[in-house]
C-alpha cells in the first residue's frame, strides 16, 4: 500500500458508512479499526440489527453508490448477487409512477442493485473486515473523543465495553464518527471548548410500513424495484423490491398523518388506495411471511460541519451523523459510499467536509424539495413528457440516482423538448 502515510485510524460505527470509511482508509493507514455498539452477525446475510431501527424497510444500492462500494471492495456485486439478490438497470428493470403515471422504461448501463439490507450490509462487512489491515471491536460503545492540550487536535476515542470489559483510551491519527443520527460529535467538540455545527431540520412526519412477501417472479414481470411516488395533493407512496429467496418487501409510506396500518387487511386496503394499481395488485396475489413492521422518521438533519470555523485535526464525521434524509428514496447507503469515498482523496477536515457538502447537496435539495415543497413546474412538465420520452426519462433518472447533477436537467436540448405543449395530468 504504497498510499499510506499514517498509522491508525478509528472508525466510530459499524454500519455501512462505517464500513465503507474503513475500506476508504484501509488505502492510507496502517491500522483500522471499526468500533461497534451490536455484537455483528458472522454470516454474510445475518438477522437484522437492533442500531439499524429501518432496517427492516425499503433497501437499494443506486447505481453510483454500487460503483464506488465496487471501487473499494471489488467483487461486492457478485458476491450479493450470488447470494440471491437482484441487479437490473436503473430504469429498464425499475418502474417509476410520478404523477401517476409510469416513465418511459428503457435501458441506461446504470446497474443498481436490490436486496435485503442484511444483505447488502453483511456483503460490504465481510469484505472490509477481509482487508489485512481493518480490524472489528464490537460490542462497545464510544465515551467520547482525546484531543491534545490545546484541543487542536484529536489524539483518539474513549471507548467502554457494554459486556463488562471496561474502558480503554484508543490513539489514533484520525477518529471519524460514523454513529448515525444519533451522533454525539457536537457534544464531543462542546467538550473540547469548541461550537458545534448548525443544524439544518426539515419536519416531514413520516411514517411507513413494511411486509415481506413470498412473490411468484411474474408478478413483477422482470423488473426488480417498483416505486409509486407522491404528488402534490397525494401523501401516500409506497415501494417495492424483490429480495433473495424468491420474497419481495413493500413499504407503504405516508407524511403529515398518513399511516398505514400494520394488520394485512389495512395495509391491503393503503395499498389500494394509491394512484395506481400495480401495488395493490401484488399485495393482493402474494403470500404474506411474518408480521408488518413500522417506523417514523419524523426530521431531516443536516449538520453543517463545513460551515465551522474551526475543526479539530484528526475528527471527521460523515453518513447519517452529518445529514439524515428520507430513507424511503434509497439514497443512504449510496450517499454513505459516496462520502466515504470522499476520504481517498483528503482527511483535512476543511477539505473533507466541504466536499462531503458538495456530494450532499443534489440528494438533500431532492428530498426537501419532493417531500415538502412539492415539483417545480419545469419539473412537473419534464416528469409528464418522461412517460413517453425515453430520453427525458433517463435524464430525468440520472439525477435522481445521483449520477449527474440536478443542473443537468437545465441542458437546452430538455429545454427544446419541454417547449412543447405538456402532456396532459392526471
Amino acid at each position: 500500500m504504497s498510499n499510506q502515510h499514517s498509522d491508525r485510524a478509528v472508525v466510530l460505527g459499524g454500519s455501512v458508512a462505517g464500513m465503507m470509511a474503513a475500506a476508504a482508509l484501509a488505502q492510507r493507514y496502517t491500522s483500522v479499526t471499526v468500533v461497534e455498539r451490536d455484537i455483528l452477525p458472522q454470516d454474510t446475510g445475518g438477522a437484522h440489527r437492533r442500531g439499524v431501527p429501518q432496517g427492516r424497510h425499503v433497501h437499494g444500492l443506486q447505481p453510483q453508490g454500487r460503483r464506488i462500494v465496487e471501487e473499494l471492495l471489488p467483487g461486492f456485486t457478485e458476491r450479493v448477487l450470488t447470494a440471491g439478490g437482484h441487479q437490473g438497470d436503473i430504469l429498464g428493470n425499475t418502474r417509476w409512477y410520478l404523477n401517476g403515471l409510469p416513465l418511459r422504461q428503457a435501458h441506461t448501463g446504470l446497474a443498481a442493485l436490490s436486496a435485503s439490507r442484511p444483505l447488502l450490509e453483511g456483503s460490504i462487512r465481510d469484505l472490509t473486515l477481509a482487508l489485512p489491515n481493518v480490524t472489528l471491536l464490537d460490542g462497545h460503545d464510544v465515551v467520547g473523543v482525546c484531543a491534545n492540550d490545546g484541543g487542536g487536535r484529536v489524539t483518539g476515542a474513549r471507548v467502554t465495553s457494554l459486556h463488562g470489559g471496561g474502558s480503554r483510551v484508543m490513539p489514533a491519527d484520525l477518529v471519524v464518527d460514523a454513529t448515525g443520527r444519533g451522533s454525539r460529535a457536537p457534544r464531543w467538540l462542546a467538550d473540547l471548548g469548541l461550537p458545534g455545527p448548525a443544524e439544518e431540520e426539515v419536519r416531514i412526519d413520516l411514517a411507513y410500513t413494511s411486509r415481506v412477501f413470498d412473490v411468484p417472479d411474474e408478478l413483477f414481470d422482470g423488473d426488480i424495484v417498483v416505486v409509486t411516488a407522491r404528488f402534490p395533493g397525494q401523501h401516500r407512496s409506497a415501494v417495492m423490491q424483490r429480495l433473495e429467496g424468491g420474497r419481495a418487501l413493500v413499504t407503504l409510506a405516508g407524511v403529515h398523518g398518513e399511516r398505514a396500518p400494520a394488520d394485512l387487511a389495512g395495509f391491503t386496503a393503503y395499498a389500494e388506495s394509491l394512484p395506481v394499481s400495480a401495488t395493490a395488485d401484488v399485495v393482493r396475489a402474494a403470500t404474506p411471511v411474518g408480521d408488518a413492521v413500522a417506523f417514523r422518521y419524523p426530521t431531516y438533519v443536516r449538520r453543517r460541519y463545513e460551515r465551522l470555523a474551526t475543526v479539530p485535526e484528526g475528527l471527521l464525521v460523515l453518513g447519517d451523523a452529518a445529514c439524515a434524509f428520507n430513507p424511503v428514496y434509497g439514497q443512504g447507503m449510496s450517499v454513505a459510499a459516496m462520502c466515504a469515498g470522499a476520504l481517498r482523496t483528503s482527511v483535512e477536515p476543511a477539505a473533507f467536509f466541504a466536499a462531503q457538502a458538495a456530494l450532499l447537496d443534489a440528494p438533500w435539495t431532492l428530498a426537501v424539495r419532493a417531500d415538502v415543497e412539492g415539483p417545480s413546474e419545469p419539473m412537473r412538465r419534464l416528469q409528464l413528457a418522461a412517460v413517453h420520452d425515453a430520453e427525458l426519462a433517463e435524464a430525468f433518472i440520472r439525477v435522481t440516482s445521483l449520477v449527474d447533477p440536478p443542473s443537468a436537467l437545465f441542458a437546452p436540448w430538455i429545454a427544446e423538448r419541454l417547449s412543447a405543449p405538456a402532456p396532459t395530468s392526471v
